[in-house]
């Protein structure tokens, strides 16, 4: 498969890209449904072990699916999109990379550091691009939010990542499934490593923690907080920063994002509301990967960044024993089904 990887070197590649998509889920599903619409792809299909999943996405996008990773594999592909269960992470990478498939593998990269870096070195090693879903990066309010901070000195971070227990059951608590978005984020606006972690987990309703405030001091001095849980009745996504200059505040359901500036000593201030675009953020992000490895150029997540984000989220989980505490409660809370 040559001409895979000379599609990297040639930035003015535009032939059609043969792309798979690993997973038949609601998250894989969504991949295909992208995929089949974009130009200069053709969607090779899902490949899913359940009958179920894969009956669902013919369905839904219309496309071949496959039983096995070796069947989709042998029907020839340029690149794949990985959205299967996290543990499965790091085979599924490795048997791509051996076929010289290029790979965007959805968050976290992998369940452990060390499995992810063996997929960063395996892709490096292969020169095959690997790009890792941090699909909240291409939400256009935290576009503008990052567009808005440039070249200021960010004093602090606050976000927010609240709603309902999840009806799907998940091995992961809050801090995996929810908070390693933010991490990511935090990351990247400050472009400052995380020195410092400080979290406060706790397990009300679920096996493993669904209450998380998470506190940062990055290597650049900016200090972050983050607010999670799964308890809250409805779902709320916010992001405030504040610099030297300027306080963001940002909704990334609403997307409005406001700016207030020009502060006077009499505590006055002027206030504007900042201009965002309306692209679907999976859109946005499966076109940047696979522009990624058109042009060779390196992708907008790269395997690096993954892996050192699930670090952090990983450390507020290595918590001393008893750490997660289980709040007093006189019975069960109603969760809504």
């Amino acid at each position: 498969m040559s001409s895979m990887v000379s599609a990297k070197n040639n930035a003015g590649d535009d032939r059609v890209l043969r792309v798979g998509v690993v997973g038949a889920g609601v998250m894989g599903t969504n991949h295909a449904r992208v995929l089949a619409g974009l130009p200069g792809i053709q969607l090779v299909g899902i490949v899913d072990p359940l009958p179920a999943h894969r009956a669902r996405a013919t369905q839904i996008v219309g496309c071949p699916t496959f039983a096995t990773l070796e069947e989709m594999l042998d029907a020839g592909l340029d690149a794949v999109t990985i959205a299967a269960p996290t543990h499965l992470h790091r085979d599924v990478s490795l048997a791509c990379i051996a076929r010289k498939v290029h790979l965007l593998v959805e968050k976290p990269i992998a369940p452990s550091v060390e499995e992810g870096n063996e997929i960063v070195a395996a892709a490096r090693d292969a020169g095959v691009t690997l790009m890792v879903g941090h699909v909240e990066r291409f939400n256009p309010a935290v576009a503008a939010i990052k567009q808005a901070i440039k070249d200021e000195e960010i004093l602090s971070i606050a976000i927010t990542r609240v709603g309902p227990f999840p009806p799907r059951m998940s091995n992961v608590g809050v801090v995996i499934d929810l908070a390693v978005h933010d991490i990511d984020l935090i990351r990247w606006f400050t472009e400052s490593d995380i020195v410092d972690v400080q979290p406060q987990l706790a397990s009300a309703v679920a096996e493993r923690e669904d209450i998380a405030l998470l506190q940062f001091r990055t290597a650049s001095g900016v200090l972050a907080h983050i607010n999670t849980n799964w308890l809250t009745p409805f779902k709320a996504r916010s992001v405030t920063v504040a610099t030297r200059g300027k306080y963001i505040q940002g909704d990334l359901l609403t997307r409005q994002v406001t700016e207030c500036f020009g502060f006077q000593r009499d505590g006055s201030y002027s206030m504007r509301h900042l201009s965002v675009g309306h692209d679907e953020p999976l859109r946005a992000e499966l076109v940047a990967f696979l522009d990624a490895v058109r042009t060779g150029n390196a992708p907008a997540v790269t395997g690096d960044e993954g892996v050192a984000s699930l670090e952090i989220a990983i450390k507020c989980l290595e918590a001393p024993a008893g750490a997660i505490a289980a709040p007093l409660r006189k019975g069960p809370r109603a969760v809504a089904s």
